[in-house]
């Protein structure tokens, strides 16, 4: 029974999310067809703007695909010996490209020995950092938006922590957020977009990796976003 009614709010969000988008792109495309982009400039905004509502429900159903397959366990994981420096180093350069086109702030950090190294996939590593990353840049609510990545060693394993100053979550919510489909204010995701299964998708991911993932945050001040891995010991 929890199943189905697991699957019947999965489907009810990805619809929701999808219509959104799917109005959007009628709307404009209307618009151009009724001569009322009648300028150069009006134009390229309309079809940027089509552009981008597709670029989000081409998301949203790759967000859908994937969380399908790994929660049958049908992701063939490609696990191999990662330096964690360079690892970090490689994603907090595409992050901080990434978040200045969207003007926000980012600042990294890492204090991990330089030898030090984890067994992990590196792929789905990325798609852990990229959705919580997504998760921060969707729910900012401050004029100057800021992004955080700290890596520090934590004895038997590495933690990573990616902090904003944005919303932040409920104390009720936040031990939920990991959890299938899970939407801490359902009417404030509803206009943000988002399937509720991206904090899942994560969870699942270092579970995987025989890791951990948590979480804490201050309503109206942030929220901090943890992850750690077991060092691999040579």
């Amino acid at each position: 029974l929890e199943a189905d009614r697991q699957n019947r709010e999965l489907i009810s969000n990805i619809s929701h999310d999808l219509k959104t988008p799917i109005t959007a792109v009628k709307g404009y495309v209307e618009g151009i067809m009724d001569g009322i982009a009648d300028t150069p400039e009006k134009m390229d905004r309309y079809i940027k703007t089509i552009y981008n509502m597709s670029i989000e429900m081409d998301h949203l159903i790759n967000e859908l695909t994937f969380y399908t397959k790994i929660n049958t366990n049908r992701i063939p994981y490609t696990f191999s010996k990662v330096n964690v420096q360079n690892f970090f180093e490689d994603a907090a350069e595409e992050i901080r490209y990434d978040l200045t086109s969207k003007n926000i702030a980012f600042d990294y950090q890492n204090t991990v020995g330089r030898d030090v190294q984890v067994i992990a996939d590196v792929e789905q590593m990325r798609r852990v950092i990229n959705n919580i990353i997504g998760n921060s840049v969707k729910y900012m609510d401050k004029p100057d938006k800021k992004i955080s990545l700290r890596v520090r060693d934590a004895g038997e394993e590495i933690e990573a922590q990616i902090s904003d100053n944005g919303k932040g979550i409920s104390s009720k919510d936040l031990g939920n957020i990991f959890n299938r489909f899970y939407r801490a204010d359902s009417s404030r995701n509803s206009t943000q977009g988002g399937s509720g299964i991206g904090l899942s998708i994560v969870k699942k991911i270092m579970e995987d990796h025989g890791g951990r993932v948590w979480a804490s945050s201050v309503e109206g001040e942030g929220t901090t976003m943890y992850f750690s891995l077991r060092k691999h010991v040579a």
